[in-house]
C-alpha cells in the first residue's frame, strides 16, 4: 500500500480521542444555547446545485468552490457557507410562513482556497438564521446570543465588533461609484488593503472630497464615539440612517446588558455580497481571524422566490477549539472507561460486572487477559 493513502490531502484532518471530545463539548454548548432562545434544528445536503451558491446570489468565488458533476450532468457544489442553503430551504417549505422562524444548524463546509495560512479547507459551523423579521431587536437577539454562546463555551476575552453595509454603500452611491468599482472598492477594504484601494480611486478618477471620505471608512472604529464621526462624514440619507440603526441596536444591546463586549467597525466589509445591513465577527485572542461571521441578508431569500428579510450568523468551531486551547481553557472530559481483564473461567463474572457499571451510566470495557 502506497504510504500516501495514510495521509490526508492539504487542508483536511483526522480528529479523534480527546480532541474529538472535547469538540463534541462545545459543539454541545453551543447547542444548548440556541434552544434556550428558541432555534429548532435544521439539516440541509452537502452538497447543492451550483446555483445555489452563483455570483448573483453573491456567495463565495466559483475558483473557491468544489465543483462535479452528477449522472444528468448538473453542476454540484459541495456547500461553502450555510447561508444560501438554509435560504433555499426556507423559500421551499416556508414559502407562505409570516411568523418568524428560527433554525440553528451543525456540519462542515468546503472552501477550495490556495491561500490557506493555517486555516482548514473543511471546517465544521454552527449557526442560527432568523427569518422574517426585520426589525433592529432581531440584530440585536443575534448579537447577544453570539455573546452568550462564546460565554458558555468557556471564552471570556472576546470582542463582537459591528458593522454597517448600508454605510458603505450610501459614500459609494454619494460619490457616483458604478457597481463594479463599489465591488473592486469593497474587497480591498475588507482584505484591509487600504493602498490598494488608493489606487483603485485614483485610477477610476474618484474626485475630493468623495475619495477621502472612502478611504477614512477603513479607520471608523471603536466605541459610539466612531459612529458620531461617521455621522459627520455620511452626508446622505442612506449612510445616514445605518448609523441611525446602531445607535438603536446599541440601546438594545445595553438591555441585553451584553455591551461591554461591543465594539462598532465601519470598515469592516464582508466577501459575501448578500449582506445587506448590520454585519459583525467576533474576535479573541490566540487567534487570527474571526471565531464568529454574520450579518443581515434582506434579498437573499428573494433569489430563491421568497420575499423575507432575514439576519444570521455561524460559528467556526474549529477556531473555537483554537482559541480554548490557546488560552488554556479547561474543557471537563468524562472519566475513562473501566477495563475489566477475563479469561475462559471468569468471563461471565466479569461480564456481568460491566452490565452493573454501565447500568450505572460508568463506560466499562472487557478485554481478554
Amino acid at each position: 500500500m502506497s504510504k500516501k493513502l495514510l495521509h490526508t490531502p492539504e487542508g483536511v484532518r483526522d480528529i479523534y480521542g480527546k480532541e474529538y471530545e472535547r469538540k463534541l463539548f462545545v459543539e454541545g454548548k453551543i447547542h444548548e444555547k440556541l434552544h434556550l432562545y428558541g432555534y429548532e434544528d435544521i439539516q440541509t445536503p452537502a452538497f447543492e446545485f451550483f446555483d445555489v451558491f452563483s455570483r448573483e446570489v453573491g456567495t463565495t468565488p466559483s475558483k473557491e468552490l468544489y465543483k462535479f458533476f452528477d449522472k444528468e450532468n448538473n453542476t454540484m457544489v459541495l456547500r461553502p457557507d450555510f447561508t444560501p442553503s438554509i435560504a433555499r430551504c426556507a423559500a421551499k417549505y416556508f414559502c407562505e410562513d409570516k411568523l418568524p422562524l428560527r433554525f440553528c444548524y451543525l456540519g462542515n463546509t468546503f472552501n477550495n482556497t490556495s491561500n490557506l495560512q493555517g486555516k482548514l479547507k473543511e471546517t465544521t459551523q454552527m449557526g442560527a438564521e432568523l427569518i422574517n423579521e426585520p426589525s433592529v431587536e432581531a440584530d440585536a437577539e443575534m448579537i447577544s446570543l453570539v455573546v452568550e454562546t462564546l460565554l458558555n463555551v468557556g471564552l471570556k476575552r472576546f470582542q463582537v465588533s459591528i458593522g454597517q453595509v448600508e454605510y458603505f454603500k450610501g459614500l459609494c452611491q454619494e460619490a457616483g461609484l458604478d457597481e463594479e468599482t463599489e465591488l473592486d472598492l469593497r474587497d480591498c477594504i475588507s482584505g484591509k488593503n487600504y493602498f490598494a484601494a488608493q489606487e483603485l480611486l485614483l485610477e477610476r478618477k474618484v474626485e475630493e472630497p468623495y475619495q477621502s471620505r472612502l478611504l477614512k471608512v477603513a479607520d471608523m472604529f471603536g466605541n459610539m464615539c466612531s459612529l458620531a464621526q461617521a455621522k459627520e462624514l455620511g452626508n446622505n440619507p442612506r449612510s445616514l440612517a445605518a448609523i441611525e440603526r446602531l445607535e438603536k441596536l446599541y440601546e438594545v444591546l445595553k438591555a441585553y446588558g451584553v455591551e461591554d463586549y461591543i465594539s462598532f467597525d465601519l470598515g469592516m466589509l464582508s466577501k459575501y455580497n448578500y449582506y445587506t445591513g448590520v454585519i459583525f465577527k467576533a474576535y479573541t485572542y490566540g487567534v487570527g481571524d474571526a471565531i464568529v461571521k454574520g450579518g443581515r441578508y434582506d434579498h437573499l431569500l428573494k433569489h430563491f422566490g421568497k420575499e423575507a428579510p432575514a439576519v444570521g450568523f455561524c460559528v467556526v468551531i474549529d477556531s473555537i477549539m483554537e482559541a480554548l486551547l490557546r488560552q488554556k481553557v479547561e474543557i471537563p472530559l468524562k472519566e475513562s472507561a473501566k477495563t475489566l481483564y477475563y479469561n475462559e473461567a471468569n468471563y461471565q463474572e466479569k461480564l456481568t460486572q460491566a452490565q452493573k457499571l454501565r447500568g450505572e451510566n460508568i463506560a466499562a470495557v472487557l478485554v481478554r487477559e
